[in-house]
């Protein structure tokens, strides 16, 4: 179960046992009578449990990077913070913007429900905006016939799960006004065409072995990872709409294996 959906519930018991005592069962104790443990539990939790559920609706909320899809950005086992307001105000549960602010920025780092299954958050770069032509040819990628400027910067390896040894070239690329570190392997694929999945609107998209081509939809946004041949992002699934953002990630507040990664932005 979805874990807003839990506080939410917990919220409302909570709550309920509260009032229900304060305006009624209170007036019906004997004087000297102490509460019912339920009726003190649920008046002691209910103020935290406010804060809490208000906080990570409306404010920031942590999540923890189960992959290497996002590498060197962001590391196995980071804790990071999620900012839940700047792209707008959104009613949690359903997730529906009630309050619009600002729009998701090409190179932003962004949190949002996986679209083939939405119980799930994932993490990636917005490459394509609405109304954009993303192309991702010969590991280089281009927007609206533009090429973004990559720089190399030597070698990058790291360990896989625990076992494989990956060796991969860290490049420097600019998206829009952000600059970040990206991965690549020239020895692998730029998709692996009998991943990509049939997604709604699969018809903006064309695909060959060296190329990926994508006309961004309305209201819609394109997604990589920064570890481009070990993340499976929009060439395989499609596009993430705009009622399926969960928040825009800005700092990592702790690594158990990695205490130098504590306050790093993102």
């Amino acid at each position: 179960m979805d874990f807003a959906l839990i506080m939410f519930v917990l919220l409302l018991v909570s709550g309920s046992i509260s009032l229900l005592d304060r305006y009624s069962l209170a007036n019906s104790r004997a004087a000297g009578v102490a509460e019912p443990w339920w009726v003190e539990y649920a008046k002691s939790f209910f103020p935290v449990i406010l804060i809490v559920f208000c906080i990570r609706s409306f404010l920031a909320e942590p999540f923890k990077i189960p992959s290497g899809s996002m590498i060197p950005t962001l590391q196995v086992g980071d804790f990071i913070l999620v900012n839940k307001f700047t792209y707008g105000i959104r009613l949690p549960i359903i997730n529906q913007k009630i309050v619009q602010l600002n729009n998701p920025a090409r190179g932003d780092v962004m949190v949002f429900h996986y679209p083939e299954n939405p119980s799930i958050d994932y993490i990636k770069r917005v490459v394509g905006l609405p109304g954009d032509v993303v192309e991702y040819r010969d590991k280089h990628l281009s927007i609206n016939g533009v090429e973004q400027v990559q720089v190399a910067d030597g070698d990058y390896n790291y360990v896989e799960s625990g076992l494989n040894f990956v060796h991969t070239e860290r490049r420097d690329e600019t998206l829009g006004e952000r600059r970040h570190a990206l991965l690549v392997n020239p020895s692998m694929p730029n998709v692996h065409l009998n991943s990509v999945a049939e997604f709604k609107g699969h018809e903006n998209c064309t695909y060959s072995e060296s190329t990926v081509r994508c006309t961004v939809p309305a209201g819609n946004y394109f997604m990589m990872g920064d570890n481009r041949d070990n993340s499976r992002d929009s060439r395989y699934w499609g596009f993430v709409p705009d009622n399926q953002i969960v928040g825009r990630a800005f700092l990592v507040w702790m690594n158990f294996s990695d205490l130098k990664r504590i306050g790093s932005p993102i």
